[in-house]
């Protein structure tokens, strides 16, 4: 694929705090690769800002390989930009053309507080996961890999479910800011493997339960969620944690 070089428009959300009242401020840059990653130029800007004396934006990055889930960001009003199963920061810049003017902005939930510019607190997340999202049981020893016999189907439901990230992009895309899609996967992928069995009741509605207190929506099916997703996470798991969750509440733990 032919390299190239474009100018383009930035409008970057600016905010202090989560207690300052935010705006867009509008940026130039120019020479930018066609080969850059979407936060590869954010850096250029920055360094930019820096050499001038102006604050550089902030925004949450780390591994920059679509595996940690920090660099969640709305471009042009969608999660992680216009590529479909995409973090940010597998986003280039060829798929913008020279002139283009880019809208960028934090995530828009209650839940995700802003910190400042376009980085928000998802600590709610990690809260939810404290809530249930673990195995705590005595498993024993390691065993070999064939000992306990999993059903494939079953196996492969769980592993799709695992790879959320955790980034947040399905709460951001949802009209209420509903946590389902995450929740669902952290349920779903422990669920369905022997060893989260004996917890699964009480996991289900612990984690739901701190879902609610963290502040997030009720889900209404519309999709926009699995739409947006990174990884590509069914929303056919949201029907498992209603389940889940239906269940756990009729049957108690002795």
């Amino acid at each position: 694929m032919e390299q190239y070089s474009m100018n383009l428009t930035l409008k970057v959300w600016r905010q202090k705090n989560a207690n300052e009242q935010g705006r867009f401020e509008t940026y130039q840059v120019k020479n930018i690769s066609s080969e850059m990653s979407f936060l590869e130029m954010i850096d250029v800007l920055n360094e930019e800002m820096i050499r001038e004396g102006h604050d550089p934006i902030a925004f949450d990055h780390d591994c920059r390989e679509g595996i940690c889930g920090m660099c969640s960001m709305y471009i042009d009003g969608r999660p992680h930009g216009p590529w479909q199963q995409n973090t940010v920061c597998q986003l280039h810049m060829r798929a913008y053309k020279d002139g283009d003017t880019i809208v960028i902005e934090p995530w828009r939930a209650n839940a995700f507080p802003v910190i400042k510019d376009l980085m928000v607190d998802r600590s709610s997340f990690d809260r939810i996961i404290q809530a249930g999202g673990y195995i705590s049981v005595n498993t024993g020893s390691p065993v070999d890999a064939n000992a306990i016999p999993v059903n494939k189907d079953l196996a492969d439901a769980s592993f799709a479910a695992a790879a959320c990230i955790g980034c947040g992009a399905c709460v951001a895309a949802c009209k209420n800011s509903s946590a389902m899609l995450f929740l669902s996967a952290k349920v779903t992928h422990l669920s369905l493997l022997p060893q989260g069995h004996p917890e699964r009741r009480s996991r289900a509605l612990n984690m739901v339960a701190q879902m609610d207190k963290e502040g997030f929506g009720a889900c209404t099916n519309t999709g926009a969620c699995e739409a947006v997703c990174p990884k590509g996470i069914s929303i056919e798991n949201i029907a498992r944690l209603n389940r889940e969750y239906l269940v756990a509440g009729l049957v108690t733990d002795k």
